[in-house]
């Protein structure tokens, strides 16, 4: 997708990007905007829409449908455009890198800066929009919800949660956000689903990466989706990462989540290293035990 849109980003000019803004404007009323309001969102002539349509359709950056109207709408990359213009203009990131993770639900590249930053592309709900209406909190209040709202949604929620944990929880220094992506600092170190430790860092590392779930809840935040995939490891230590999802300690449903962060943790530890791992850990302690600032090690909730 990025890869698709930095090489254009220097071919387009301001006019294509009132276009693609206008349309964007637009998509907050229906998916499909009806080519004769274009001009009224994008703040251009007739004539000017015409041709900018052309450019950005040869661009791959909008989509047309003919339905009842003749319709347009943003396609990922055009959405990617709107925000990297934006960080350019801010002069938040020079360009955009290599891949330095794909997912279902984001995609991750290296940001060209004077250090070394990541800037991340939110996708919830481009592909699998139903099923992420459901599960994502955040846009049960709405009755016209797009894909584009969503992933913005998903990335104002991740830079809130950076921003108030950063320093004190180990996660990615939030640096900059527009739309659906995130400019954080580029993390160090392997994946916890990746990292091979030796038997005496199995228990330690677990308790670091507890006592880290703890800050983030004193510190106002439950992560809600931990598991191997969003911890690294470093010599340092760890970074959490990804975010999206969290949920404020004040939620109905914090108490539920924070158990199940422990558990997946936990169980993970348990699977991967199991001659390192106690065969039962009382959860419900450990997690009780987080909430009440208390957690040091997993010494007083081992039930064999």
């Amino acid at each position: 997708m990025v890869q698709n849109v930095a090489p254009v980003m220097a071919e387009l000019e301001p006019e294509d990007f009132y276009l693609l803004s206008g349309i964007e404007q637009g998509m907050r009323f229906s998916e499909w905007v009806q080519r004769e309001k274009i001009p009224e969102f994008s703040r251009l002539t007739a004539e000017d829409v015409e041709y900018r349509l052309d450019r950005c359709m040869d661009r791959e950056l909008i989509e047309r449908k003919t339905i009842q109207y003749e319709g347009y709408t943003l396609t990922f990359e055009g959405y990617d455009a709107l925000a990297l213009h934006t960080f350019a203009q801010r002069e938040t990131i020079d360009g955009v890198g290599s891949p330095l993770g794909v997912g279902k639900e984001s995609d991750v590249y290296e940001a060209r800066s004077y250090r070394p930053l990541a800037l991340k592309f939110h996708r919830e709900g481009y592909t699998n929009f139903r099923e992420v209406m459901r599960e994502r909190e955040y846009t049960a209040d709405r009755e016209h919800v797009s894909w584009q709202y969503t992933a913005r949604k998903a990335a104002e929620r991740e830079y809130d949660a950076l921003e108030t944990l950063y320093p004190d929880v180990s996660v990615p220094q939030p640096i900059d956000h527009n739309r659906h992506a995130v400019v954080m600092e580029r993390m160090d170190g392997v994946e916890l689903s990746k990292a091979r430790l030796e038997p005496e860092q199995v228990r330690p590392l677990l308790e670091l990466i507890l006592r880290e779930i703890q800050t983030a809840y004193h510190e106002g935040f439950v992560h809600a989706d931990i598991s191997e995939y969003n911890v690294f490891v470093a010599s340092g230590g760890v970074t959490v990462f990804d975010w999206p999802q969290a949920v404020p300690t004040d939620h109905e449903n914090s108490d539920e989540l924070l158990e199940r962060d422990v558990e997946n943790i936990v169980g993970y530890f348990r699977r991967k290293y199991p001659g390192r791992m106690p065969e039962r850990t009382d959860i419900e302690g450990v997690s009780r035990a987080i909430r009440n600032d208390a957690f040091e090690s997993l010494r007083a909730f081992v039930t064999e």
